[in-house]
This record gives structure tokens, sequence and C-alpha cells, in this order.
């Protein structure tokens, strides 16, 4: 396989910036088509990054630092189309998460490596039927795009906490504020679309699942319509007994910043403190601060994708997998629960061991 000819279902946002990432900076991967609800979204798109008669190959212009561009990407109406496409080797989802499971059974039906971005589903139900059912294939072929694993920042952290030098880690403490939400963003989609991020954080630097969740709900801000609580404060208890929380706040007005301490026996540690060089002089402090997550996180999910590409080719996945998008559904399937009762809730998972042999 000279490039991995990859499918786009859903080109929001999201689903865009990937095809720009994998016409722009990725190297072995071609983007062959692109599917979404919006039609005429996805041929602007598609129109966009498609080759131009005065521009060389994608694979010419890439590697020889001028533009790229993808060969010509088909726009295919139908998703489960071009998940079963012929000249479509692997699939990036993201489209809406209400789409997942059935876009999900799809691939691992075709045999079709998949990056999903989060949420692997909507509830841990069906997020545990997809595990299930990639288990039957006795390969793995789904990927979840919790891409802060793969910030140089947190891969920083997740090695020092690791390395034992700081002794155990005791808390994480996290913060997650976004400079504003859509206004059709509700209480429930800040828990599963947002502090998701934070329960996967949270479960891959302790290297032990969630047990409980206690979602709290402080006065909320005045720039939001009724009914919004943001933001919200979530506790984690791990099953070793260590703890996680998180700030959650959507519509902060200021920028996107997110940040994360780790409590050791031995000291602590935080990242996020700032986009560039962060100053102190003056008796005054500061740095700057990125627009949106797109901007923060662009290097950990360049590293994401490419990753993803290269374990792809040799058959493999390099990264969160679908049981971690299941464990992180039913965090926030409790977490939910917590949101409307105020009261610690347990999480609900199934054994790893009966559920993967």
């Amino acid at each position: 396989m000279t490039e991995l000819r990859v499918g786009i279902v859903g080109v929001g946002v999201m689903g865009a910036d990937h095809a720009e990432r994998i016409v722009r900076k990725t190297a072995g991967a071609r983007l062959a088509a692109v599917s979404d609800a919006d039609t005429g979204r996805a041929e602007a798109l598609a129109g966009r990054l498609s080759e131009r008669s005065t521009a060389g190959s994608a694979s010419t212009a890439r590697h020889s630092g001028g533009t790229a561009y993808a060969e010509t990407v088909r726009v295919v109406e139908d998703p489960m189309e071009l998940i079963a496409a012929d000249d479509v080797d692997a699939v990036i989802l993201a489209s809406p998460g209400f789409a997942h499971a059935d876009q999900l059974f799809a691939c691992l039906e075709h045999g079709k490596p998949v990056l999903c971005e989060k949420p692997l589903t909507m509830d841990a139900a069906s997020a545990l039927r997809v595990v299930e059912a990639e288990h039957k294939l006795g390969r793995q072929l789904i990927q979840v795009g919790f891409m802060r694993r793969f910030d140089p920042e947190y891969a920083a952290l997740k090695q020092l906490l690791d390395s034992g030098d700081l002794g155990r880690t005791l808390l994480l403490h996290n913060v997650h504020r976004n400079k504003s939400a859509s206004p059709t963003f509700r209480s429930e989609m800040i828990v599963r679309d947002s502090m998701v991020h934070e329960v996967d954080v949270a479960r891959w630097l302790f290297g032990e699942e969630i047990t409980r969740i206690t979602v709290h709900t402080p006065t909320p801000t005045s720039l939001v319509g009724d009914g919004v609580l943001d933001p919200q404060l979530a506790v984690f208890e791990l099953a070793n007994g260590a703890l996680a929380d998180v700030e959650v706040f959507v519509n902060f007005q200021v920028g996107y910043e997110v940040r994360c301490e780790a409590v050791a026996e031995r000291g602590s540690a935080t990242i996020g403190l700032g986009s560039g060089v962060f100053t102190r002089a003056g008796r005054q402090w500061g740095g700057t601060m990125p627009a949106d997550f797109r901007v923060r996180f662009e290097q950990a999910y360049d590293i994401e994708v490419q990753r993803w590409v290269d374990a792809t080719v040799r058959g493999e996945i390099d990264g969160p997998s679908a049981w971690d998008g299941y464990a992180a559904a039913a965090v926030c399937e409790a977490g939910l629960e917590s949101l409307g009762t105020g009261k610690p809730v347990d999480v609900a998972l199934a054994d790893r061991g009966e559920v993967l042999g």
C-alpha cells in the first residue's frame, strides 16, 4: 500500500480540519472521499482540496514544500456508501455522536480501520456493543479521538508520573474552559462532549478506572440561556483511591484554556500554563491564550492522525481503544445522572476481562 486512502464522514469544524490535515500535513495518506449531511458543505470542501490543473500531484507538492492538494476528492452522499467503498481504506468519523454507533458497526462489517471522534457512542450500552463486536473480529480497528494523549505536554506529564520520580500520584486538578459555546450547547453536552476529555485524561494518567463521579453545579453564568448549568465542577473517584476534579466552563469569554496539575507524594507537575512564553517580570505575569481547541491542540491532532495512519498501515492501532471510548461513555452516563441529582453516582462498568477475554 503506497498511500492510505482515507474517507471522512462529517466535515463540520472537526472533520474539515482533519481533511486539511490529511491533505497538507500527513505523510502516507491521501483524502479519497468525504460525506456530510450538508452535501453543499461537502462539495465546497472537496472542491477546495481537490487537485487544481495548475498544481502538481499531492505527494509531489506535499514533500517538496509547495502547496499540497489532494487528488480529486469524491463527495459521497450516503456515509454508509463511503464506508463500503473500494477506494476507501480507512475512515475518520467526525459525524454527530448519535450517528456513530451505526457507522462504527459498518466500519467493522467492512473491515475498515476507523479513527472515531468522541464520543464513541451516545450511551454506555451501545458503546459496549461496539467493543464486543470489535472483539469478535479478533482484531482492533477502532481508535477513539482522545487527542490529549498525543499532546507533547500531556505526553511529558504521563512519562514523568509513570517514572515514579514524584512518588505515587494522589490528586489531579483539571481546568477546561472555552471562550463561548453555541446557544444549542446544553448542560448535558458539557458532560458528554467536553468533560469526557478529562474523563479519559484521568483514566490514562492514573492507569485506573473511575468508579464514582459527582457533578456539582454552582450558580451559572448569566451569559447563557435559561436552564444551562455552566460552569460545572466534577469529582472523579478512581479504583485506587485517588481523586481527580475538573472545572468545565464553556462560556468563559476570555479564550480557550486547558490546564492539568498532578499532585504526587514528592511534588506536583502542571501543564497548560500558557501558549508560547509564559513571563514573570515587573511584578506582572502572563502569556498568550489560544482562541480555540484547534490552536491549543493543533500539534496533538497532527501527531494523532499521523500515528493513526502509520499504525493502520501496519495493521494496528496506536491510541485510545474502543474500550477507552466505552469506559468514558460509562463515566459520562453516570455523570449525567449526577448532574440531575447532585449526588454521587457509581459508574456501572462491565468486567473488562469478561468482555475481552
